[in-house]
């Protein structure tokens, strides 16, 4: 699908994985025919604690697995998966915080609207 925004018609948007995060490469075509490619890291700056938050988000779902496995009350299990609620949607804001301050900014910039297409849908089927 081609857009146009501002006199600019995207032609292409690939990414591909590198060791410091995804690599997007836009090319654009502008009304003159001049044809334009950028490339940008999608890298993100709190992956290590995204990472030590779901670590611990995971520890602690398995220790209510067990607590069902022992027969546990049901409020009891009932109040920790309510936490783990709470430090998954808390974990989902940093991503979305961090998207929106790099990738966001940069799709905007290049009037990449895919990206922000994309980005609503994902904000969507999060909050639900």
């Amino acid at each position: 699908m081609e857009t146009k925004k501002n006199g600019v018609q995207a032609e292409a948007h690939t990414k591909e994985q590198t060791s410091g995060g995804h690599a997007h490469s836009h090319t654009h075509v502008l009304e003159d025919g001049t044809v334009v490619t950028h490339t940008h890291t999608h890298s993100h700056e709190h992956t290590k604690a995204v990472l030590n938050r779901l670590s611990r988000a995971i520890g602690h779902l398995e220790s209510i697995k067990k607590m069902v496995e022992n027969g546990r009350d049901c409020s009891e299990v009932l109040i920790q998966l309510s936490a783990v609620k709470a430090a998954i949607n808390n974990t989902g804001k940093v991503i979305l915080q961090d998207h929106i301050q790099h990738c966001l900014v940069d799709a905007i910039e290049s009037g990449d609207m895919k990206e922000i297409e994309e980005l609503n849908k994902a904000i969507d089927r999060f909050i639900k």
